[in-house]
């Protein structure tokens, strides 16, 4: 089963990181992409089965003795080797013979003692090797002869006595020669003649005792770019020496870091002026004395370290003849001697005046007094000043304190913890170039008139975070319309409701802190016109009140207009109510943070906007149920989710569709296991909600839906059963009604025959009162209707039962008048039915037309008849209403059955 694992391997005395997917062989290393990681198993034979294609295999951190060549023979393909914090005391010839494509050799924290000429014969292809903490006392001969492709070679932390390395010209393409904490302490002439032909990139002499430059030391090594001698106590004698030794290279960085070098005359430098020395580190020195043109020898310089220091005074022509220097840093430079104002440092004026092409000024943690009025005259390219804990007694920012820098293009300003308390007007309008300005973590205490930023034209940043209050006024920052950023976090700050709103200039804004200021009362015209703002923090203040619905004048919808706003921070505000539309305009929010507030029910429309919600926090609040509806389009394309410590309510009404979510999400959720924990109800308080068991709510799921369908279902049924019984008749009447309208009465049969009667009426004795009393009327009524009565229309003279065939016979319809009586008739039972029936069924059944003045069962109506319901059309078997106001509906029944085709089609 494949897994991943982290992987990380020491070479040349760096950190190289690999991480990959590996799987683990038997002895238990891990290898991917033709990288072998063997380390940390405390091995004490080099693995044989790995696999034969590795260009990468790490030894190192096990208790290896040796490095046996044949045990590497099936490892012909290696480039990198690492055998460091291992025991191995010997290094045999035939290593590099069956490796010999081998170029990196990390040897470092072994025992070796002893290098032979045989050591790396064979190692032709080397370009680094490290032998960093052995045990190498002395170099005999010359066992790098063969290394002319080596570029790097690191002896630190042994015992050498020497730089020498060799007797012959050796190591053409060598760029670094790391010999740092070693036990040199002389550089003689001869010693470096081996590297004749080489051009060092970086000699490392560090943490030596080195009392002695012999002349032409470096005469061999004249291409020297790099030469580093941190933790070497020079003193200033020795360093003015080692100066002169260096005049005739090449040298451009010279490193001499904590060189006990506390004073700098005119001549400590002499011998760099004939060099193109570019950079130079002379940090954590003491140095307290820098005499006037110590640094006038070094014309080329850019890069001028002097941090941690105790620089006592700075003179008009300390650093007469940087023309060229671009960064200089004076971070802890100035330092008190004792408690006395009078041992404070002292800045004269113009000190700076030479330094025509500085751009980087660093004068942070220092002593100073104060800004005198030509501090930083002459600084014409300067660009970015830290000045951030710089002075004991700035505490006042007048229009004249940056008058020296009047004629600097300076785009930063950095002013923190040097507790200024006011801010003058115009104090800062000799910096029409400035783009960012930090005046945070001080002590400003005042009403922001507007006029403090007159002349910031350009202004990019205002940070003002931390200090002790701030009243804002609708003129605050009118002058500074430019502004991108501005940090007003934990500035007591107050009247931000003012109107017209202090922030309405600022249309180019992109990021307003307004955090940890206990604000109350905010207006919905606070941020109207910041059409750009991108980042808006409001954590930290007590803006609850403002979403109540029961605030007078209801919620205020203060984020209104932020079209573009990505970020907003509402944590800590103690909101208990959310509006369901307060975040409608909102549609490129990226992330909400509402964490460490009380809300518990959120409305359900409230995320539907936030299509492109990334991050979403909500921890410690007082939330149970976590619903599709609610935080459905909210989670739809987020990546992190953080909801910690919520009472979840797991039941599968609250959080069966979250934890179903959590189940198949990539979005990362953080403590997922530990800080999601069910609070009700009381068997699964403290369980973890991602282990809620969800398969009994989706169980239960499909059964809610059927009995919802079916419920449904059966009253819709009852519904239309109901409408039927009681007025099925009416929407019958009015249906027939509206078809006939628009197709009207044109069923008319299309046999060639005519008819005599309309329709000839079958009816018992006992009903020839009603057929006469409702079949007469129509008739009259109706002239086109034509009903064949027995007692009227029958010929004198015939007998009955030939008048009966001979009427049905001209008749285009046979209407059975069913009753009781019908069924119990003789000659209608004998005679009458039978002979219609026969005389239908040689036309067409639906010739027959049944009126059902009682109540008869279909069995009756068979046995008595041999007639049933089924046998007819539903339009020719009328029922006589038993209310009046349903016979005109009745007649209307009839007319259309007596219209009606008698051919079945």
């Amino acid at each position: 089963m494949r897994q991943s694992l982290p992987y990380h391997i020491y070479f040349f005395g760096g950190l190289l990181p690999f991480w990959i997917l590996c799987t683990p062989s038997t002895n238990k290393c891990t290898v991917r992409d033709a990288m072998a990681d063997c380390s940390h198993l405390k091995l004490t034979q080099v693995p044989d089965d790995l696999p034969t294609n590795i260009t990468v295999l790490n030894l190192s951190h096990n208790q290896l003795k040796r490095l046996p060549p044949a045990n590497f023979t099936r490892y012909s393909q290696l480039t990198i080797l690492d055998g460091g914090f291992n025991s191995i005391s010997k290094l045999e010839p035939e290593l590099c013979q069956n490796l010999p494509l081998l170029k990196v050799l990390n040897l470092q924290h072994n025992e070796l003692s002893q290098l032979s000429d045989k050591t790396f014969v064979f190692c032709v292809n080397l370009t680094e090797l490290h032998l960093k903490s052995n045990s190498i006392q002395k170099i005999k001969n010359n066992p790098f002869k063969n290394q002319k492709n080596l570029a790097k070679l690191d002896l630190s932390h042994n015992g050498l006595s020497s730089t020498k390395l060799g007797t012959q010209l050796q190591l053409g393409n060598l760029q670094e020669l790391l010999l740092s904490n070693n036990k040199i302490n002389a550089l003689r002439g001869e010693e470096l003649d081996f590297l004749a032909n080489s051009s060092l990139k970086k000699l490392e002499l560090s943490s030596n005792q080195i009392k002695e430059f012999s002349p032409g030391c470096f005469n061999a090594v004249g291409k020297l770019f790099g030469l580093f001698l941190n933790n070497v106590r020079l003193g200033p004698s020795l360093t003015e020496k080692l100066c002169l030794e260096l005049s005739n290279t090449s040298i451009q960085n010279l490193s001499l870091s904590n060189t006990q070098l506390y004073r700098t005359s005119n001549t400590t430098f002499i011998g760099l002026k004939q060099t193109n020395l570019t950079t130079l580190d002379l940090s954590y020195n003491s140095l307290n004395v820098i005499d006037d043109g110590s640094f006038a020898w070094l014309p080329h310089l850019e890069y001028l370290i002097l941090e941690y220091n105790n620089i006592e005074h700075l003179s008009s022509h300390s650093f007469c003849g940087l023309s060229n220097v671009r960064h200089l840093n004076l971070k802890r430079s100035f330092s008190k001697q004792s408690i006395s104002l009078a041992s404070l440092p002292k800045i004269d004026d113009f000190s700076f005046q030479w330094l025509k092409s500085l751009e980087y000024l660093n004068m942070e943690d220092n002593d100073i007094p104060d800004i005198k009025s030509n501090m930083f005259t002459g600084l014409i390219n300067l660009k970015y000043l830290s000045l951030s804990n710089s002075f004991t007694s700035l505490r006042t920012l007048t229009n004249e304190t940056f008058l020296s820098l009047a004629g600097s293009p300076l785009h930063t300003l950095n002013l923190t913890k040097n507790k200024i308390s006011k801010i003058e007007s115009g104090a800062f309008s000799w910096l029409g170039h400035l783009k960012t300005l930090d005046l945070g973590l001080n002590e400003i205490g005042q009403e922001l008139t507007g006029q403090e930023w007159r002349g910031l034209e350009n202004i990019f940043e205002i940070y003002l975070s931390y200090n002790k209050y701030l009243q804002l006024t609708s003129s605050s920052f009118a002058l500074v319309p430019s502004l991108q950023r501005l940090m007003l976090r934990r500035v007591a700050l107050t009247n931000v409701d003012s109107s017209p709103s202090p922030f309405h200039p600022l249309h180019n804004l992109i990021i307003l802190d307004l955090s940890n200021n206990n604000i109350a009362n905010i207006n919905d015209e606070m941020l109207e016109g910041l059409k750009k703002l991108e980042i808006l923090d409001l954590q930290h203040n007590n803006l609850a009140r403002l979403w109540k619905h029961a605030n007078p004048g209801g919620p205020v919808y203060f984020l209104k207009g932020l079209s573009h706003l990505h970020i907003l921070n509402l944590e800590s505000n103690g909101f208990d109510e959310i509006p369901a539309e307060v975040f409608k305009d909102l549609s490129e929010l990226k992330s909400i943070d509402l964490g460490l507030n009380n809300l518990n029910i959120l409305p359900p429309s409230v995320f539907d906007n936030q299509v492109s919600l990334k991050s979403l926090s909500l921890q410690k609040n007082l939330i149970t149920s976590v619903e599709k509806n609610v935080f459905g389009p909210a989670f739809k394309n987020l990546s992190n989710l953080d909801m910690r410590f919520n009472p979840f309510d797991c039941t599968c009404e609250s959080i069966a569709w979250f934890v179903s979510w959590i189940n198949e999400t990539h979005t990362n959720i953080s403590e997922l296991s530990s800080h999601y924990l069910c609070n009700t109800p009381p068997q699964y308080h403290g369980f973890p909600v991602m282990l809620f068991d969800i398969s009994a709510c989706k169980d239960s799921a499909p059964f809610e839906l059927l009995f919802i369908i079916n419920t449904s279902i059966i009253l819709i049924f009852i519904f239309i059963v109901l409408l039927i019984h009681f007025e099925g008749w009416r929407i019958s009447f009015y249906w027939n009604v509206s078809v006939h309208r628009v197709l009207g009465f044109k069923e008319i049969d299309r046999q060639p025959e005519q008819y005599e009667y309309t329709a000839y009426i079958i009816h018992a004795q006992k009903d020839r009162d009603w057929v006469w009393e409702h079949f007469s009327p129509m008739e009259e009524k109706d002239q086109s209707l034509k009903f064949c009565l027995e007692e009227r229309d029958f010929e004198a003279g015939i007998l009955e039962l030939e008048a009966i065939v001979n009427s049905i016979k001209k008749s285009r319809k046979i209407i059975f008048i069913i009753t009781h009586h019908l069924l119990k008739d003789p000659l209608c039972k004998r005679f009458k039915v039978h002979h219609a029936v026969q005389q239908a069924i040689k036309r067409n059944l639906d010739s027959i037309i049944l009126i059902f003045l009682e109540e008869i069962q279909d069995y009756k109506l068979n046995h008595a008849l041999r007639l049933r319901r089924g046998m007819f059309k539903s339009h020719c078997i009328l029922n006589w209403p038993v209310q009046k106001e349903r016979i005109n509906a009745f007649h209307h029944k009839l007319q259309v059955a007596l219209g009606s085709r008698n051919t079945v089609h």
